[in-house]
């Protein structure tokens, strides 16, 4: 059964004007090719759908069902359609985001509430992982935007800068440096630490176990964890002390203190998407996560000593 969406607007537009003028009017085009798509309706559905009559024309039992059925299928494919055109515009469709902890403090927050302003009839997905599940989800396609620590990241997966920042020690309450403002990471040889798993991110890992070796010492690595949030958690049970991003001192978590400490290393997030197939709805969620974080400058050159 052909039920070509022409014919149903020239029937629709005939069972409302009762009347084929008006209805051929209306349509613009001339009654004859509207009287015999009519017809052709009918034979198609084998069905006598107007009852004929010298001044106008009633809808038959068939005709009023038909009616009200493509009134409707007419709006659900309007509807379709609008949907496939939001698709392809980027402007509908799931969003896979990951993320990690330390994100929240990290302007995460502001870019999402953003997004949902720009794409409103984008459904956001947000999954807290760590920078390596992230960087391996982006890789099979199965999130479509990850915002991570800075690692390496294989070929398939692009990755940009957004923001760096210092790391601070992080000490409980009743540690006896809690109360200072700045410290040498030197006096914390003897204390036990909780690190960030080497597993989760390789990079941090050992880009804080060099700032503990630069310093003169080995640290007593006695718990790790796979997120910022359980870092910070530990320390506030008193069970080790910490170098985490200067952000976590944002995070109100009671019981912890953030103390600064000279080094050069900074803690630098990333946001990474896939390298090929990218969708329109990719495509856009990475033009605003670049509006929401202006390119990082690089660092200042030393001055020679002559």
């Amino acid at each position: 059964m052909d039920l070509e969406p022409r014919l149903l607007r020239y029937f629709i537009a005939v069972a409302e004007e009762r009347h084929f003028s008006r209805a051929a009017a209306r349509l613009h085009i001339s009654q004859p090719p509207l009287s015999y798509a009519i017809r052709q309706l009918e034979e198609n559905i084998g069905a006598r759908l107007l009852a004929r009559t010298s001044r106008h024309v009633e809808l038959t039992g068939a005709g009023q069902a038909l009616y009200h059925e493509a009134l409707i299928l007419l709006r659900q494919a309007e509807e379709v359609r609008t949907l496939v055109r939001q698709v392809d515009a980027g402007l509908r469709g799931r969003l896979r985001i990951g993320f990690v902890g330390s994100m929240l403090y990290r302007g995460l927050p502001a870019l999402l509430s953003a997004m949902r302003t720009e794409l409103p009839d984008v459904e956001h997905v947000l999954t807290e992982l760590n920078s390596h599940d992230q960087i391996e989800a982006v890789r099979r396609g199965e999130q479509d935007l990850g915002f991570i620590h800075a690692n390496p990241v294989p070929d398939g997966v692009q990755a940009r800068d957004l923001m760096a920042e210092p790391f601070v020690v992080c000490l409980p309450d009743g540690h006896p440096l809690a109360q200072r403002t700045s410290l040498q990471l030197a006096e914390l040889a003897q204390d036990d630490f909780v690190f960030f798993a080497r597993a989760a991110s390789p990079s941090y890992y050992e880009t804080v176990l060099a700032m503990c070796v630069s310093a003169g010492f080995m640290p007593a690595i006695r718990h790790e964890v796979r997120h910022w949030l359980s870092v910070a958690s530990l320390v506030s049970q008193g069970l080790g002390v910490s170098i985490v991003p200067a952000c976590l001192s944002r995070s109100g978590l009671a019981g912890t203190r953030f103390i600064a400490f000279e080094h050069e290393a900074r803690s630098i997030s990333q946001v990474i998407w896939p390298e090929a197939a990218r969708s329109p709805l990719q495509e856009r969620a990475v033009a605003l996560v670049a509006q929401a974080f202006p390119p990082l400058q690089p660092p200042a050159a030393v001055p020679s000593k002559a």
